[in-house]
């Protein structure tokens, strides 16, 4: 807990899906461990308007995702998601949000600050598809991770035959995508696939770890570093850098730049303001 400020409950929060906020850092939590945290429509609603948020709201600096009581995410409930809401407010913020689905999946619409997924017991199938579109990922010891849709005759709709090879690696992402094997952290650490190993009981603690060193930072920074790698990932380097620099140099001239300078001069913390 960010010192010095109380954890609020946000609106947007669903049924299957909690968002919290403290303090520059949002938490949002699969809440469905009944099923493993399976996807429901409401729960993926819940994501699509949390990422949503994280990106609107200047004083968010950085979100964490998990999973209720142990367990991460085991993936779609093919028949939950089959189902029309039966509230007519979630009906409503359906209907207001194009692809809420793919937006909460992190298929598109990801949000423009980082996000850390903090991950026990099960990351599978759409689980571990949420992992591929999170920028660090802490794993405990225990968890199982993979991607079982070939398995069940499935196709990971959720982008991973495309991101994993550029991830990962043609040779590692084949193995994961197409034996459908479930997937150690020791492996997915060797892989690259995660950041760090955890002990059970403690990915959502070390997540906070790093949300609070990120939020430490220039927040315009931060969003300039996401920005520029996701727009750039697909080009040659004298392109890519083209973008680089329109993205770097307005960076350099904010006022966070020269609050930065100033603070290692009187070795202080920084206080940036994201202008």
């Amino acid at each position: 807990m960010q010192e010095g400020t109380a954890v609020e409950r946000l609106p947007i929060s669903t049924e299957h899906c909690t968002v919290e906020r403290d303090g520059h850092v949002v938490i949002v939590t699969m809440n469905r461990p009944e099923a493993r945290n399976a996807f429901s429509g409401s729960m993926l609603l819940g994501l699509a308007e949390a990422w949503q948020y994280m990106s609107d709201t200047p004083e968010v600096r950085v979100g964490i995702l998990t999973g209720a009581e142990g367990t991460f995410c085991a993936g779609a409930d093919l028949k939950a998601m089959g189902q029309p809401p039966s509230d007519p407010e979630i009906k409503a913020r359906m209907d207001r949000i194009e692809n809420w689905h793919w937006k909460g999946l992190l298929r598109e619409g990801r949000p423009t600050k980082p996000l850390i997924c903090a991950i026990e017991g099960w990351a599978v199938a759409g689980g571990t598809e949420l992992l591929a579109g999170t920028d660090l990922r802490v794993v405990a010891e225990s968890a199982t991770l993979g991607l079982y849709e070939a398995k069940r005759g499935l196709f990971p709709m959720g982008g991973c035959a495309i991101r994993l090879p550029r991830q990962i690696g043609y040779a590692n992402a084949m193995d994961i995508l197409l034996t459908a094997r479930s997937v150690t952290p020791q492996e997915a650490l060797a892989m690259g696939l995660i950041n760090k190993i955890v002990p059970d009981g403690t990915a959502l603690a070390a997540a906070r770890e790093l949300a609070d060193q990120i939020a430490e930072c220039g927040p315009l920074a931060v969003q300039a570093i996401l920005r520029t790698y996701r727009e750039t990932e697909h080009l040659a380097e004298e392109e890519a850098l083209k973008i680089s620099d329109e993205i770097g140099w307005p960076v350099i001239g904010s006022e966070d730049a020269k609050e930065g300078s100033k603070a290692f001069k009187e070795k202080r913390a920084p206080v940036y303001k994201g202008k």
